[in-house]
């Protein structure tokens, strides 16, 4: 059995693992190094003869996240501004046109790589699909914003190449290029909710996952003008001058870059906003916010399912290592977010504590601010794609973590492994046992029916479809099952807010 594919730009040879070719750091345009530093991506120039592709490419520049990397189990890849590379797992090189699954890593658009251990696409793609992970630009070589480069956006428009690689030579690999979904998780979903919104993706794909995603990230031009100057400034650099801009050092380009993050997150006080790494309203791949356009029917013709963990916010209030909160100071930092701190926090004591739920200032703030950041704008994005008429699903992953005695519960990330059914290679995070193992097979069957035709539904598990006024979810955890209006009265003090 050879694993040997041709595409447009050459000939590729991968392996063979467990019935399945596996081809791994295949480039899908050309190294955006030099003179295509700060540039849309463009064609590879192709090779001669046959390329191996047996190893990972390397991912793009970026200061590891230790203490994420030991809860995740992160180990260090090479890397480089070359790095635009794809990777495919598929059942087999023939003609059967499979779907197409392409996945879009998280990491706050500065970290992570399609090559991380937990995104093996084999336990999918043994499910009679091909699985695609990629790499794009992080940080501000994805995302600077400056007049003087004529373009913004790069990792997001690195996410449309790969795309355009998938709808010319997927076929050679056994899938279907007019049955294509993107998935995402975190700044993952951020980019598929892009994508949805952008006019540049027309055709490019028919369904989308987001998983603890959505809307609420995205920088105005002039607000991106007035972050870039910031961290050109750094730099000693002009901002006018494009070919200064990539002739700059990379050390000291990410030195920027960790510098404005770090001042932002200390202004801030929660550490959640990335000036320098947020898709940009340029007027050309984004013409308005991601909800803007996607409550104006921009994806009307994209089925969708969305949705997020129960307790988001858990793992980064436990990543900071501060100290708990006082209600005072739970009320002060809801009132930062919300303007009506008292009345949020006594809201979601009050519902925690008729479900039999901690009701501590940690929990509270914990509980709140994940949902402002993931769960309401979620829920959002999937009233205003319902409203369009197409066909949306809903989620929330309950399942707890047993990581540091329990207190990340269940936190953002702890749906990776199961979407991936890599959770036994993380059983300190993710957990173990029969149970874990039935949710693993239950996610990742609904994922691959959801890309097979555009519904979740399985043998094992009716999925309804999502409005704004029954809200019909699906619980994902130890106990699968259908909740409409989940948590509402939490949600309804967002109101006009987010």
């Amino acid at each position: 059995m050879d694993a040997i594919a041709t595409t447009r730009a050459g000939r590729v040879e991968g392996s063979v693992e467990d019935g399945l070719r596996v081809f791994r750091g295949i480039p899908y345009a050309a190294p955006p190094v030099g003179e295509l530093r700060f540039r849309a991506p463009q064609p590879h120039p192709g090779w001669e003869g046959v390329r191996t592709a047996r190893e990972f490419g390397p991912i793009a520049p970026q200061h590891a996240n230790a203490a994420l990397d030991q809860v995740m189990g992160g180990a260090p890849q090479t890397q480089s501004e070359d790095c635009l590379f794809l990777n495919v797992w598929t059942p087999a090189l023939d003609d059967q046109r499979r779907p197409v699954m392409l996945w879009i890593h998280g990491g706050g658009l500065t970290i992570g790589s399609g090559s991380e251990t937990y995104y093996t696409g084999a336990q999918l793609a043994s499910r009679d699909v091909v699985l695609v992970t990629i790499n794009y630009r992080l940080g501000a070589l994805g995302f600077l914003h400056a007049p003087a480069l004529g373009a913004s956006n790069f990792g997001l428009r690195d996410q449309v190449a790969a795309l355009q690689w998938v709808q010319e030579n997927i076929a050679a690999f056994g899938g279907d290029p007019g049955n294509v979904t993107i998935f995402g998780e975190s700044a993952g979903g951020l980019s598929v909710a892009s994508l949805m919104a952008s006019p540049l993706t027309d055709g490019l794909f028919q369904r989308a996952i987001v998983q603890s995603g959505g809307v609420r990230r995205h920088a105005p031009a002039a607000e991106a003008v007035r972050s870039g100057e910031q961290l050109i400034g750094y730099l000693n650099a002009n901002p006018a001058d494009a070919a200064g801009l990539r002739a700059a050092d990379l050390a000291a380009i990410l030195e920027a870059q960790a510098r404005q993050e770090s001042e932002a997150a200390g202004a801030l006080g929660d550490g959640a906003t990335q000036p320098s790494s947020v898709p940009v309203v340029d007027g050309e791949f984004l013409l308005e916010s991601q909800l803007e356009a996607i409550a104006a029917g921009r994806a009307r013709h994209i089925s969708t399912l969305i949705g997020t963990m129960d307790e988001e916010w858990n793992l980064f209030g436990a990543l900071t290592g501060a100290a708990p909160p006082t209600e005072d100071e739970a009320v002060a930092g809801l009132d930062r977010i919300h303007g009506g701190g008292r009345r949020v926090y006594d809201t979601y004591r009050d519902a925690r504590a008729r479900r039999g739920e901690a009701a501590t200032p940690p929990a509270i703030l914990n509980a709140a601010t994940g949902d402002s950041w993931f769960v309401v704008a979620s829920e959002r994005m999937a009233d205003a794609q319902a409203a369009q008429g197409a066909p949306t699903f809903s989620y929330v992953f309950d399942w707890k973590s047993p990581m540091l005695g329990g207190v990340l519960g269940s936190c953002h990330a702890l749906d990776i492994p199961f979407t991936f059914g890599a959770h036994a290679r993380m059983p300190e995070f993710a957990g173990a046992g029969p149970a874990a193992d039935a949710l693993a097979d239950c996610v990742m069957n609904a994922w691959t029916a959801f890309a097979r035709n555009g519904d979740p539904s399985t043998p094992e598990l009716a999925w309804p479809a999502y409005d704004a006024n029954t809200k019909a979810r699906v619980i994902l955890g130890g106990n699968p099952r259908i909740e409409h209006r989940w948590r509402a009265e939490e949600r309804a003090v967002w109101d006009g807010i987010i």
